[in-house]
């Protein structure tokens, strides 16, 4: 005999009234995101803004996407699903506002195997969460229930953003100079990079992640690690207004070593003291647990420096200030020189628990 039962897309593992449900109390979130330009609601088949009512004259548009790693495998495996949309939206506006461009809009894209609403909307509510941080409107996005394609209880992320610079504003790297000074402005933790050796070495040295963390009792190792990366926009962006900095450097993948000669021109070199702030106690606990040689360190994670900024000398100190007054931790992390396009991180034999003085250098 066979089954003559009519299929439907629920039979196949796919809710449509769970995905109906979830745009339904998500759409308040994206509403308190509104901002001139957008009205942030949902439901349509794409999201309008209104460069003009933003209040620009000649803008450049810039677009950035990005997704948060297998941070969100750490998120999934211990169930904590608010910081991450957070992350999502830093790693894109971040990237926005070092080309001095404002976020203006975002969108997002949650891929799963099967919709669980509760889940969705911890993640989403941080992504809201992140576009008031940073700004910007969340104009839409995708939901995808896709069966087969995903481990129970996985899910996956992506964010687009969009943004603008007036055109004499815009920053490309080519009013650095020889002799400017790099200011570094701290992370708030591991960001949304080098996971997939932080999860190794939880792995590998049995770490209990729900118990107080060895270098502060105060907070479990879980919350140390997931803590959401820091969005620097607000603090930014009035002083890339002021013509006051040169370049910027989102520290990522690749960290202080590849990161900062992307907003170089050719014939300079960026010198980064490493004795010039004092190692994050995190970033001392996983060098220590996976003996990590400084120069690993350099290339692999921020190791305490979210973003860099270029200054001319004279206005290091009023950019200090400015950023002091936004509430950034800020350090004077090294100089620009001339030489081959690219970086040079060195360290004492007191910096970053090294054997002997050390020096690591990417050039490109």
């Amino acid at each position: 005999m066979t089954d003559d039962t009519p299929y439907t897309y629920a039979k196949a593992g796919v809710s449509i009234a769970a995905g109906n449900a979830l745009v339904k109390a998500i759409a308040p979130l994206a509403r308190a995101t509104a901002r001139p330009g957008a009205n942030a609601d949902l439901g349509g088949f794409g999201g309008f803004f209104d460069l003009k009512a933003a209040g620009y004259n000649d803008p450049l548009l810039v677009a950035a996407n990005d997704g948060v790693g297998t941070k969100l495998k750490l998120a999934i495996d211990s169930g904590n699903h608010d910081g991450v949309g957070i992350d999502l939206v830093a790693m894109c506006v971040n990237d926005l506002i070092v080309q001095g461009a404002e976020p203006l809009f975002f969108l997002d894209y949650f891929a799963t195997g099967r919709l669980d609403n509760g889940v969705a909307e911890r993640v989403i509510a941080g992504i809201a969460l992140g576009c008031r941080i940073a700004g910007c409107a969340l104009i839409g996005g995708e939901t995808a229930e896709m069966p087969g394609m995903y481990a129970d209880g996985d899910y996956d992320l992506a964010g687009f953003c969009v943004g603008a610079v007036e055109r004499d504003q815009a920053l490309t790297g080519t009013r650095v100079a020889d002799g400017d000074v790099i200011l570094g402005l701290a992370s708030s933790g591991v960001h949304s990079n080098g996971f997939s050796l932080v999860r190794r070495l939880a792995a590998d040295k049995g770490w209990k992640l729900d118990r107080p963390a060895l270098f502060d009792q105060d907070v479990r190792l879980i919350d140390a690690l997931l803590a959401p990366t820091r969005i620097y926009v607000k603090s930014l962006l009035p002083l890339v207004r002021s013509g006051k900095v040169q370049a910027m450097a989102h520290i990522t993948g690749g960290g202080l070593l590849e990161n900062i000669p992307r907003v170089l021109p050719e014939g300079l070199h960026a010198h980064v003291d490493a004795d010039a702030w004092p190692q994050p106690r995190l970033m001392a606990f996983l060098q220590a647990q996976g003996n990590i040689e400084p120069e690993e360190m350099a290339r692999t994670f921020n190791c305490g420096i979210g973003m860099a900024v270029i200054v001319r000398p004279g206005d290091v100190d009023a950019v200090t200030a400015a950023l002091e007054a936004a509430e950034e931790h800020v350090f004077r992390i090294g100089h620009i020189a001339s030489g081959e396009k690219g970086c040079t991180v060195a360290g004492s034999r007191d910096a970053w628990s090294a054997r002997d003085a050390w020096s690591a250098t990417h050039n490109g």
